[in-house]
């Protein structure tokens, strides 16, 4: 059974001169391969994202620009962390339940998923999830 400490941050390479940064996420740097990529902007300082679980499903999360918070339950710990360096990413493992929040102005959040979208594989009420950490 995943827990917290499951979900880890990984660097993502980057190469510095003087023309900027260059950051490379390749087939190495996230140990799932990726079936679907998308990202959140645009969004309201009090906006919520997330709000659920899944159960298969691996999440990359990258924060392209600005910041926000990621609330990570497990069913007995709660953590959370703020993401706001673009060369370092989140990697979220399944069965834990994920809120994000507190974004800044101009956040924008990337997303590596290691499944495409399968409805099925959501826990989108957290009453559900906490009854799936106990089967």
């Amino acid at each position: 059974m995943n827990t917290i400490d499951n979900v880890t941050f990984i660097e993502i390479p980057k190469v510095h001169d003087e023309r900027g940064v260059l950051a490379v996420i390749e087939k190495e740097v996230i140990p799932f391969d990726i079936k679907r990529v998308y990202y959140l902007y645009d969004i309201p300082s009090d906006a919520y994202r997330g709000g659920h679980a899944h159960k298969k499903l691996r999440q990359f999360l990258v924060p392209l620009s600005g910041s926000f918070d990621v609330i990570l339950k497990d069913g007995n710990d709660t953590k959370i962390v703020t993401l706001n360096k673009p060369n370092k990413g989140l990697l979220i493992v399944p069965g834990i339940w994920r809120e994000l929040e507190n974004f800044s102005s101009g956040a924008v959040c990337l997303v590596l998923a290691s499944e495409v979208y399968d409805e099925a594989d959501y826990i989108r009420d957290y009453k559900d999830f906490i009854l799936s950490k106990s089967r």
